[in-house]
């Protein structure tokens, strides 16, 4: 089987933690480079748990610096929910620096996708921040890219405004350069975390799988996004699962465009299913999981980080 060539910006972050262990580990995907991105804490942040993570897990994927700030505005922070370091509950060990490419994500990225025989995937879990400079700067690669999986977004309610997920609300001016890239998009909106968590039966299982399964489920418990029965919403680890099973999810067409411009609506993903806009689609959204075959998958796959 040929492996998906892929490209990850991310802002670990707990459940970024989650989804960068899946991908690294999965069969059918070769992970390039991971670009570190502000996000859930600041960047310094951010690139120290990337590289500590490879650390802990013994993998060699180059990690790049990626922005320090959004476009246009100041820097949202979810340390409440991740923690002060972005990753509480485990204690890593010291982050191997030899990992570290020098430069800026931009440029990583445009040298990766040059590079490669085959078109790229990029996987996008924090802000849009990189890959909209990454768009803009390289617009000659969009033909070399062969899809792009997106955590972000709500159809209804937001976790960051009335109606904005937290990934776009933090970059609203990157996402939608992003959503108009012209890419094929697959998205993986906010609703889908409340669908598939996974419960503290889930949790003790995953805790029993050798050293990556008693890091993560220590991480996980210590997020501060429970459901109501104290299980874990875990939203990254639905872009890898897009990747790797997307027969786990029921997809819908639709154009996305991210409000820009309103005080009280600004950073809201538009999910027009229905073509009120009179747009083409741009975006496959995923609207439907069931729980219990995500859980089954999500044990399956950190099965393969033992």
């Amino acid at each position: 089987m040929t492996k998906k060539p892929l490209i990850i910006s991310t802002d670990p972050g707990i459940d970024d933690v989650v989804a960068i262990t899946i991908s690294l580990f999965a069969n059918d995907l070769d992970v390039k480079l991971i670009a570190a991105t502000w996000g859930n804490v600041p960047l310094a942040k951010t690139l120290l748990n990337a590289l500590k993570l490879e650390t802990f897990l013994g993998t060699k994927v180059p990690v790049v610096s990626g922005a320090s700030r959004p476009l246009l505005r100041e820097a949202i922070d979810a340390s409440d929910v991740h923690g002060k370091s972005g990753l509480a509950g485990y204690d890593f060990p010291e982050p191997d620096k030899s990992l570290l490419k020098p430069g800026i994500a931009a440029d990583a990225i445009h040298e990766v996708v040059t590079n490669s025989p085959e078109k790229v995937t990029l996987m996008q879990i924090g802000p849009a921040t990189d890959f909209a400079l990454y768009f803009r700067q390289y617009p000659e690669d969009m033909a070399k890219i062969e899809q792009l999986v997106i955590m972000g977004g709500a159809i209804g309610r937001g976790n960051w405004g009335p109606y904005s997920e937290y990934n776009v609300a933090g970059d609203p001016e990157a996402a939608q350069i992003v959503f108009s890239s012209g890419i094929k998009i697959l998205l993986a909106p906010l609703e889908l975390g409340h669908e598939a968590y996974v419960t503290q039966n889930t949790l003790q299982e995953v805790k029993k799988l050798g050293k990556t399964g008693d890091m993560l489920y220590h991480i996980l418990t210590n997020l501060h996004d429970k459901t109501a029965n104290d299980g874990r919403e875990i939203y990254d680890a639905l872009a890898a699962g897009m990747l790797i099973n997307p027969d786990m999810y029921t997809f819908k067409p639709a154009h996305v465009v991210v409000d820009t411009k309103s005080p009280y609506a600004y950073g809201a993903s538009l999910i027009d299913f229905d073509n009120f806009f009179d747009k083409p689609v741009n975006a496959e959204v995923g609207v439907e999981i069931n729980q219990a075959t995500f859980a089954h998958w999500f044990i399956e796959a950190i099965k393969k980080a033992e």
